[in-house]
């Protein structure tokens, strides 16, 4: 077989191939079988015809056919991995000649990897926002601790902002009831915003026993959308008494023995949190300068595919959630227009940073061991609501381990170049990403082992998904 190779475009090849006839046997031989278990002719048994019958009773043509369809996967994969063509997608085949007896020849046009070059992955420079931690941020997080321990005591007045009441609501239209939206003691904090638009305002106001009636639309069912009229009747009133933040309280909150103590761990915790944070900009950030400086081409048919995976993910999002896409765009502020246009910018970038980062990968040699693809499976299963075994078996099952595989080499990758760039904050300090851990803690760079933990398990490991 002979096969050569011309470009199209930074992202298409077109392979020539020449195929002798002999090279078909194998594939002739298994048509002829396959036929021969398929049809009877008088005086021969069931899958033992011989090939000239089948040649006079159905025709040379068909076995050819099957034959030549057989063989042009194997000879494509074989032409693909002798000229070393970095193919993805399907291909266009064409069988552009073929002579009975004699030769085959086909094209193949198929998108391919560009050829890309990569910046001194040393020099990379990027900038993250400074990491603080306001006064206000702490005690969100006290009032928070302190409502979990807080209780709440009936009260004989009428309902104010941050109540907790018990309610029935009953929604007509046009008078007549709407089955699917009543509803009887349902327990509600006036001012969550929870329930329905304009139930706030109603109840406020209410004592217990009370009802008023208010419009609103309905955000589920038939009459999803439509204005109705809701009667909502407030049963009861009662108001949350938090306990005071001292050494009492800390002692029956944490493991901490003074309110000093507690608000300090709060605020470590905090810090810890914005490490993460930060260390997740930085890096988008280097993986974001590192795009500005490498010229990579997108293959059409792979932006096309995932532009269409994106838009089938929206969707089945916007559906679980009850929402249209005019809601959507509405609540992003965009247009049909900008929000197509910023899809496709996010796929095409999504897709040159899985390029350079399987460059990175190929030439740091970076690659995946059983622990770290079974903690990628295991991450990966807790984000989907299922066991580490189910999850194993549909990706076994599917064919996506090899992706699943891509995704922790993708990542090692990403690490390596956040961990070899200089990250600054907006203040001008250097910010520590070698060392930082899962939980916002640093580890000891001279603990053994401290790196290689870093490395396989670092918040920066995970690059963006295509």
């Amino acid at each position: 077989m002979k096969s050569t190779v011309e470009s199209l475009s930074p992202t298409k090849v077109k392979l020539i191939v020449e195929v002798p006839f002999e090279e078909l046997k194998p594939s002739l031989d298994a048509a002829y079988k396959s036929i021969a278990q398929q049809i009877q002719v008088p005086g021969f048994r069931k899958g033992k015809i011989p090939p000239q019958v089948i040649d006079q009773r159905v025709g040379r043509g068909p076995v050819l056919e099957e034959a030549i369809n057989d063989a042009l996967p194997k000879l494509y994969s074989q032409a693909v991995s002798d000229n070393q063509v970095k193919a993805i997608g399907r291909p266009e085949v064409d069988v552009t000649e073929f002579n009975d007896k004699e030769s085959l020849q086909f094209s193949a046009e198929v998108e391919v990897r560009p050829e890309i070059t990569l910046p001194d992955l040393e020099g990379l420079e990027a900038q993250v926002e400074d990491l603080a931690i306001s006064d206000d941020e702490v005690d969100e997080q006290i009032e928070g601790l302190r409502q979990r321990f807080g209780s709440l005591n009936p009260v004989e007045r009428a309902v104010q902002d941050k109540d907790f009441i018990t309610l029935d609501l009953s929604a007509s239209k046009d008078g007549e009831k709407v089955e699917e939206a009543q509803a009887t003691g349902l327990s509600y904090q006036v001012g969550s915003g929870q329930l329905l638009d304009g139930l706030d305002e109603a109840v406020i106001g209410l004592s217990a026993g009370e009802k008023k009636t208010f419009v609103t639309q309905l955000v589920g069912g038939a009459l999803k959308g439509d204005d109705v009229d809701v009667e909502v009747t407030v049963t009861a009133v009662k108001e949350q008494e938090l306990p005071e933040l001292d050494d009492e309280f800390a002692q029956t909150a944490s493991e901490f023995d003074t309110a000093e103590e507690l608000t300090a761990d709060v605020r470590t915790r905090l810090e810890r949190g914005k490490r993460l944070e930060q260390a997740g900009e930085a890096r988008d950030a280097v993986l974001e300068k590192i795009l500005t400086l490498v010229d990579v081409p997108v293959p059409e048919g792979l932006l096309t595919d995932e532009l269409a995976a994106r838009k089938e993910n929206l969707e089945q999002q916007l559906g679980y959630s009850g929402m249209t896409m005019e809601q959507f765009l509405e609540g992003e502020e965009q247009s049909q227009d900008e929000f197509d246009e910023d899809l496709k910018k996010r796929s095409e970038d999504a897709i040159k940073a899985q390029f350079v980062l399987d460059l990175v990968a190929e030439q740091q040699e970076l690659s995946v061991n059983d622990q770290e693809l079974t903690e990628h499976i295991v991450r990966h299963a807790q984000r989907s609501g299922v066991s580490p075994d189910q999850f194993a078996q549909h990706a076994v099952e599917n064919n996506l381990v090899p992706s699943l595989v891509s995704e922790v080499v993708r990542g090692k990758a990403l690490a390596y170049l956040v961990e070899n760039a200089t990250v600054t904050d907006a203040s001008g300090n250097t910010v520590e990403l070698k060392t930082l851990q899962p939980d916002g803690t640093y580890a000891d760079p001279e603990a053994e082992g401290a790196d290689e933990a870093s490395d396989a398990e670092a918040p920066v490991a995970e690059p963006a998904k295509a």
